[in-house]
């Protein structure tokens, strides 16, 4: 059975990325033109709830982990292709994540 241990580099991503994708929405909220920024809340929200579902699901040893983990990475690089296009710390701060936990989601498929 597979489980924590052997996906935990690809666990401990998905747990930064979803912290920063929740820092990054919040922070949009607060941006001067929210209304310009409501596909990155939203995006950053949806790449949060399936990054912490990931997590959970590879610490379980879930059978179904690694086909989540393809719609995780899917998420993930909507979400840091969408930051990649607005000029502040927290969307280059959440790009950066999503990018790295997408390549790591990717790898689950090829154990």
């Amino acid at each position: 059975m597979s489980g924590y241990h052997e996906f935990r580099e690809c666990i401990d991503l998905c747990l930064q990325c979803a912290a920063v994708c929740n820092h990054c929405a919040s922070s949009c909220t607060q941006e001067p033109d929210v209304a310009h920024m409501a596909r990155c809340i939203q995006l950053d929200m949806e790449c949060a709830a399936l990054c912490y579902a990931s997590a959970q699901l590879m610490s379980l040893g879930s059978g179904h982990a690694t086909r989540l983990c393809v719609i995780c990475a899917d998420a993930c690089e909507a979400c840091a292709e969408e930051c990649g296009k607005h000029n502040n710390e927290h969307c280059r701060e959440c790009a950066d994540i999503c990018r790295r936990c997408a390549e790591a989601c990717r790898a689950m498929n090829e154990r």
